[in-house]
This record gives structure tokens, sequence and C-alpha cells, in this order.
């Protein structure tokens, strides 16, 4: 049987969402979107729907696909802290 490697970035965002001791409007998610300021959008994890294998749906008017590879950062708003960033950004 063979193991999938897993997500770095999938385990973080679910661990951000469902932990008990997070407040997820503290987290801010910056990922690539044509026509976006800098083709960047900025949102709160408070309003990511699901996390699946490869990407998450977010609230936006409607439901809104992102693969992982088109997130460039997660932010701790609260400590400022930088929890992901891409290698490129």
């Amino acid at each position: 049987m063979i193991k999938m490697k897993e997500n770095p970035l999938r385990n973080l965002l679910n661990k951000i969402i469902w932990s008990k001791s997070n407040d997820v409007e503290n987290f801010e998610i910056t990922f690539i979107h044509r026509g976006g300021i800098n083709d960047k959008k900025s949102i709160l994890a408070k309003s990511i729907t699901k996390v699946g294998k490869s990407y998450f749906f977010y609230k936006d008017n409607g439901e809104a696909l992102i693969p992982f590879h088109r997130v460039v950062l997660i932010k701790d708003l609260k400590s400022g802290k930088v929890l992901w960033k891409k290698h490129s950004f």
C-alpha cells in the first residue's frame, strides 16, 4: 500500500479552522487572484467553507475554489507572524 504524502498547507488550514484555541478572524490567507491588486487577494480564514486535498472553497458572493498552488501567504494577524509562505513569493 502506497501512503500519500500529506500536504503541509492543507494541514495548516485545517488546524486554523478546526482548532478550538484559534480565532479564525485572526488569520489571513493571500492568494494569486487575476484582476486583484497586484494580482493577489487576501481573505480571512473565517470565510473558508471547505478544505479539500489540493484546494479550498471560500464565500465571496457565492463560493469560489482556490487551488493550493495559488496560495502565497498565511499570516496570523494578531501576532504578525507568517505561518506559511510560498518559496517564490
